[in-house]
């Protein structure tokens, strides 16, 4: 039998590890974390600030990657970033991957669409209180592209989704805008809309997962905490 073809396309990997999901309906779920470095946004309160605003790893390739998520025998696998969707190889990355029988999340922002294997598009739009300062000389750049409907509209009607919005329960803005972003995609079920606080200390988390409850309870909507700050505190590799 003829040997495979080595895969050769290469992405800038910031980091891979085991770790449990810390985040959305899968919270829990052994997984293992591809980090791709690299992202066509600057959010100002980014958490992986090593893999957008300044954007670090090795560039690995596909084989490489493989060889390491095969380390383990854990099914689930997580593709985050960075935004992941923005490079090429992530389409042959991720067929590999459920030839091998994982279980594939890609964590995304939503403003590139694609055609790859996924058993979870975890989609977070952008809300306006994502957008840097203009000293930043980013402001623009990530206001003109964080929130696209069009290629999140693809994405909802491609994929089985959650819509995980970033907010802060002291800015009712925040949930005005939601409701906006909302009435212009296709359906989603209220139990796949995700409010997780914006936040990266377990005790200001907690303030604010309280202060959500109330907006939960009324919208059908989702709490979603940060399972993997309670348990490792702000740390890379959790």
């Amino acid at each position: 039998m003829a040997k495979p073809a080595p895969l050769a396309a290469k992405l800038r990997i910031a980091e891979i590890f085991t770790s449990l999901q810390g985040e959305g309906i899968w919270m829990g779920v052994p997984s293992t974390f591809v980090r791709v470095s690299g992202c066509n946004l600057r959010c100002t309160w980014c958490d992986t600030p090593y893999a957008s605003w300044n954007p670090e790893g090795p560039m690995l390739t596909l084989d490489a990657i493989l060889a390491k998520v095969s380390e383990s025998d854990i099914r689930h696998v997580v593709l985050t970033g960075g935004e992941p969707m923005l490079f090429d190889p992530i389409e042959e990355l991720t067929r590999e991957l459920k030839l091998r029988d994982k279980i594939i999340t890609i964590e995304t922002a939503g403003t590139v669409f694609r055609r790859v294997a996924c058993d979870l598009m975890s989609i977070s739009p952008k809300l306006a209180n994502s957008t840097p300062n203009p000293e930043s000389g980013w402001r623009e750049r990530h206001e003109a592209a964080r929130l696209d409907r069009k290629p999140l509209k693809r994405l909802i009607e491609a994929y089985d989704v959650q819509l995980k919005f970033v907010v802060d329960p002291r800015r009712p803005e925040d949930f005005a805008e939601i409701d906006d972003v909302l009435a212009g995609l296709p359906h989603v079920s209220p139990d796949r809309i995700l409010l997780m606080p914006e936040g990266t200390d377990s005790a200001v988390l907690q303030e604010r997962q309280r202060a959500l409850v109330a907006t939960c309870l009324q919208r059908g909507w989702r709490l979603a905490p940060r399972l993997h700050v309670d348990l490792f505190g702000h740390t890379r590799g959790t």
